[in-house]
């Protein structure tokens, strides 16, 4: 698998609770500390919910 394939794998789920967010309200955005896409659904992120970057470790609310 390459990395892109890994990369589109993880911008389909949520990367807090890992459900699958396609066709929902999400957000993405790029990780801080590596630049690495991150996604997270509505109801994570209104909950605050923590999120670890799949690639570097960081961590975020």
């Amino acid at each position: 698998m390459s990395q892109s394939d890994s990369e589109q794998r993880h911008a389909r789920q949520c990367v807090s609770c890992g459900i699958n967010i396609s066709g929902m309200s999400a957000a993405t955005f790029s990780c801080p500390e590596c630049g690495t896409e991150i996604s997270r659904c509505s109801k994570c992120r209104k909950q605050s919910n923590l999120y670890e970057c799949p690639d570097c470790g960081f961590m975020g609310p």
